[in-house]
């Protein structure tokens, strides 16, 4: 295992600079690269351009940037919970994880051809940068994910350098983490932070902890740390590319996320349907 110096742990947003303008965005400006669900801005961008744009904030060694990756149910969570609100409107990125959000980007006008889907961002940023030295941490899933996922990521990119692993405990709500965590997450001097909890945990960790983590970007990716370990099963591409990866996954954990899928999901078509016909706004 090639982990060097790997140190185990278990137990409103700044300034904005995107990617340069692509196909995706035409020649709009800036302001006009994003489209608004249930009152929450989302990027007009492909994973290769948020790969550029992640390397350039690690490039410009400003700590605090965060990318929330979401679909679906983090739009439906920001709706029941301001805190959950709050950490997207302040996230740096907002990128659309979800053929939902990407089928309502084409809706405004915007030529997205696919969702950027957490676990293939995380193992294209790794391939892509693999031989600049960038320092990864990973945080979150159960005990041992992290640790298996460092090993699977040295197999694989032999020149990446992972510096420490931490596998929070559980907990229902977001309280606050211990300074003694946050502390050795800093002595590694990590590039790049990747947030393996749960929607909304991770993105209201990110937000609340940002400013007490000398770290330049941090970036939530959900399960991608189970998928890319094998510890569950990903849907077919098929599947994950024609808006069907909910029915896999609820086959998978019914029992879990039955009322993310089939109440959330009724939720969400309806806030949308909504806003879309102009009986609410959402500020």
């Amino acid at each position: 295992m090639k982990v060097t110096g790997m140190q185990s742990l278990v137990g409103e947003g700044g300034s904005r600079t995107l990617a340069p303008a692509t196909g995706e965005y035409g020649n709009r400006r800036e302001s006009e690269r994003r489209f608004r669900v249930l009152g929450i801005g989302v990027d007009v961008l492909q994973i290769p351009n948020a790969v550029d744009q992640m390397s350039r904030w690690i490039d410009g060694a400003e700590a605090g940037r965060y990318v929330a990756v979401t679909g679906m149910h983090g739009m439906v969570e920001s709706y029941r919970n301001p805190r959950m609100k709050r950490a997207l409107r302040a996230a740096d990125l907002v990128v659309p994880d979800g053929m939902s959000l990407v089928w309502l980007g084409r809706w405004n006008g915007f030529r997205l051809r696919r969702r950027v889907y957490g676990p293939e961002l995380m193992w294209e940023f790794c391939r892509r940068t693999r031989h600049r030295g960038f320092r990864h941490f990973l945080f979150g899933g159960p005990p041992g994910v992290a640790e298996e996922l460092a090993d699977r990521m040295a197999d694989t990119f032999p020149s990446l350098n992972v510096v420490g692993t931490h596998t929070p405990p559980f907990r229902e709500g977001n309280e606050p983490e211990p300074e003694s965590v946050l502390d050795r997450i800093n002595r590694t001097a990590p590039d790049i932070l990747w947030v393996g909890l749960s929607t909304p945990k991770q993105e209201i960790w990110m937000h609340e902890n940002r400013g007490r983590l000398n770290v330049p970007v941090l970036v939530g990716v959900g399960a991608a740390f189970d998928f890319h370990t094998g510890r569950v099963r990903q849907s077919p591409v098929w599947m994950r590319e024609h808006g069907l990866e909910w029915l896999w996954r609820l086959l998978q954990e019914p029992r879990r996320l039955w009322r993310r899928y089939l109440l959330g999901g009724g939720q969400f078509v309806l806030l949308v349907g909504m806003e879309f016909f102009g009986f609410k706004k959402f500020d």
